[in-house]
């Protein structure tokens, strides 16, 4: 054995140690209500397929057609002869859908992350980032070498407190002026809570900074147009950078920034992620394009429906089994469990009863607060609620 194995091997014991060890699960299924994995079918509350478009006959459709007319890879950077046809329909789809000039597409919405983050922020500005932040958006705000500050959750007070610290703070630059970038989520992944988006706008006015907001897990479930939580609340057009992904409520994959025309146009020429990158292949990419058009019609509002009525009748025979849950209306619903080692035997035991939703654990969340992540779908039914909770009751007291 090699000394960079052992040194590896040491590593891994200090994790399983910890019982943060993680390991991947082969599913030899479609991502649906049901998956199968190692042969055994497995009721699936843990995909973030919110609509349940990912087996949509309209996406499937969209995918075979741009196959079989421009193959399965997209030959190169896109900026060297990759931008197909997909790609300008997407954006110009999803700049009408999100009410923006324009949008520019992403491999993934990490890919998204980076390539605007690092693009509109360097070292001579200041970044503030909510602290539960997704973590490609955090390691973007590192990559930009912006000076980072981070406000407490939802914390309006604090995040003042920061906007005053970048305001007042000394500037010699070539630039015009020193840029301040707020960074956040609409719906919080892990707990499935609600940005201020409102009071953070106007924060933002207030001290003359730009708002970068991440809509991925908004997109599809609210606002009237279904364009996400800025729409919800009405300050959209106040967001300078929307962000977002295509693979979860749109079904399909990659990641997308709206915006100004001259914010896209920026980021086709500094945006490394996308510029270094092969273009996301044609199929993605149309499928990502019909489902926003699924999302958009009377049968997307049919789903969103669908999809919070199963919510409430879970949120509700959870709390009456006796799972604490946050007031909020989210298609994600964290049950807390608080040591690594309880939520790991929890997520066992759910298994052996056919039912998948796994552990959530450092660094994901913070040590101590691992918890389970129930996410629910249009595709899931009522019998789906009562098999997982009463697998959850089972699996907590043991029985």
């Amino acid at each position: 054995m090699s000394g960079l194995d052992v040194e590896l091997r040491r590593e891994l014991a200090a994790i399983q140690k910890d019982a943060l060890l993680r390991e991947l699960h082969r599913v030899d299924s479609s991502q649906s209500r049901c998956i199968e994995i190692d042969g055994r079918p497995f009721l699936n509350f843990s995909s973030n397929d919110y609509l349940g478009l990912s087996n949509h006959p309209a996406l499937k459709e969209a995918a075979t057609r741009a196959v079989a007319k421009f193959g399965v890879g997209a030959g190169s950077s896109r900026l060297v002869c990759g931008s197909l046809a997909p790609h300008h329909e997407l954006e110009e789809m999803l700049a009408v859908f999100k009410g923006t000039e324009a949008a520019i597409s992403f491999p993934t919405g990490y890919a998204a992350a980076l390539g605007a983050i690092t693009s509109v922020a360097g070292k001579d500005d200041v970044v503030i980032l909510d602290k539960l932040v997704h973590a490609c958006i955090v390691d973007a705000a590192r990559l930009s070498g912006a000076k980072l500050r981070v406000f407490i959750h939802n914390d309006l007070s604090d995040l003042e407190r920061k906007l005053e610290w970048a305001r007042d703070l000394p500037f010699v630059s070539s630039k015009s002026r020193r840029r301040i970038l707020i960074l956040t989520e609409s719906i919080f992944s892990m707990d499935g809570d609600l940005a201020a988006l409102r009071d953070i706008a106007d924060l933002k006015d207030k001290y003359g900074a730009w708002l970068m907001v991440d809509e991925a897990h908004a997109t599809g479930l609210f606002g009237e147009n279904r364009r996400g939580l800025a729409e919800e609340f009405g300050v959209a057009d106040r967001i300078e950078i929307q962000m977002g992904t295509l693979s979860k409520a749109c079904g399909a994959a990659g990641g997308y920034i709206c915006g100004s025309r001259s914010l896209i146009d920026l980021l086709v020429n500094r945006a490394r992620s996308f510029i270094f990158s092969t273009a996301p292949v044609p199929a993605a990419v149309a499928a990502a394009r019909a489902g926003i058009g699924v999302i958009q019609s009377a049968e997307g509002e049919i789903l969103r429906q669908r999809l919070w009525a199963i919510v409430d009748l879970l949120k509700s025979e959870l709390i009456k089994a006796g799972w604490a849950l946050p007031p909020i209306r989210s298609a994600i619903l964290p049950l807390l469990v608080g040591k690594e080692t309880e939520a790991v035997s929890i997520a066992t035991a759910l298994r052996a009863r056919g039912v998948f939703v796994p552990a959530i654990r450092y660094p994901t969340v913070a040590r101590g607060k691992a918890r389970l992540r129930l996410t629910a779908s249009a595709a899931h039914t009522a019998a789906d609620v009562t098999e997982i909770v009463n697998a959850l009751t089972a699996a907590k007291t043991g029985n």
